[in-house]
């Protein structure tokens, strides 16, 4: 009889503690996630927050016959400079690290 109240407190410590250690995961990668979505840019050029890149890079990549390479870059950039200038094309001025971030060859890297 000891020994099946033993194994049963067991088996219960056991649960109690998987279930805080995937509760403790859940909640940490919430938070990773959330400070990603709302941290203001790190260099202070833009105020898009990362949920809105994919949406303004649609808007600004779609009227390119480029649409593939046109998204990646334009997410690529908007993640890092948080801006996406407006139109579909050029307005380059409007986002400074946008604009100014280059390709090794010089070329601009954002489209």
């Amino acid at each position: 009889m000891a020994m099946a109240k033993l194994v049963v407190l067991m088996a219960i410590a056991l649960l109690v503690i998987s279930l805080a250690e995937s509760s403790s995961k859940v909640l940490a990668k919430a938070t990773d996630h959330a400070e990603e979505e709302y941290m203001p840019a790190s260099n202070g050029q833009g105020n898009l927050r990362t949920y809105q890149c994919p949406s303004q890079c649609t808007r600004r990549c779609s009227k390119t016959q480029y649409h593939k390479p046109c998204m990646f870059f334009c997410q690529k950039c908007c993640m890092k400079c948080r801006c996406v200038p407006s139109g579909f094309y050029g307005n380059k001025g409007e986002c400074p690290c946008y604009n100014n971030w280059k390709t090794k060859e010089g070329g601009p890297k954002c489209p």
